[in-house]
């Protein structure tokens, strides 16, 4: 589960519209917006190199922030969008929603793997496919997780692991109600072709033997 909420220091911005965030930009800041609510939107600068590492460090987007605004109540925000420089990929406006600790909302959660040290499927040379690497689930705001679990310490070649088999954190639940896949365990490519081309094979030497009998 999520830990304790960091913060993030921002400053509020003086002026609108797009001359005031090309100034902010000059400025090394990220320009963005605060909102949601029963609070007008505050438009907010962050320091570009602050950012951006927060980003590099990933799952910038399911992080739950404790957002300084001098002059301001602290809020707790989460990320709803950055937007990038076309070429550069770098963010130039990042917009920020206010939550309340029993919101609830949609948010991608990353799916980490056990078990693969014994996983028998991986010992008979099985490839494991991570077929969702994220899972978007339900979850409240004051109760985000890190992550989600899968052990596949028991798959065999052949199995999936769904997310009906899957323990959620208390609160959460799947966006979607079927009981789609997350990973499976297949045999290697070379293995499957081998045994195909055997099948292959098998059912030819009946009619080479008959065409030999005719001669």
């Amino acid at each position: 589960m999520a830990g304790e909420i960091p913060d993030l220091v921002a400053q509020e911005r003086t002026g609108t519209g797009k001359g005031a965030a090309r100034q902010a930009r000059r400025n090394g800041m990220v320009p963005g917006i605060v909102f949601g609510g029963e609070t007008d939107p505050l438009p907010i600068n962050i320091p570009f190199n602050v950012l951006i590492k927060k980003l590099r460090a990933g799952r910038f987007k399911s992080t739950l922030f404790n957002m300084k605004v001098e002059g301001h109540d602290d809020v707790r925000v989460i990320c709803r969008d950055v937007q990038r420089h076309v070429v550069k990929d770098l963010p130039t406006h990042i917009d920020f929603m206010r939550l309340k600790r029993t919101t609830k909302i949609n948010l991608f959660i990353a799916v980490e793997v056990e078990g693969e040290d014994v996983a028998p499927g991986l010992k008979k040379g099985g490839v494991l496919t991570l077929i969702r690497p994220e899972v978007e689930l339900i979850v409240t705001a004051g109760d985000i997780p890190d992550h989600i679990t899968i052990d596949i310490s028991e798959m065999e070649i052949g199995d999936n692991i769904t997310i009906s088999s899957v323990t959620l954190p208390e609160g959460a639940k799947p966006t979607i109600d079927r009981d789609f896949v997350i990973a499976q365990l297949s045999a290697p490519a070379g293995l499957s072709s081998s045994d195909d081309e055997d099948e292959d094979e098998s059912e030819d030497a009946p009619e080479a033997e008959a065409e030999a009998t005719e001669e």
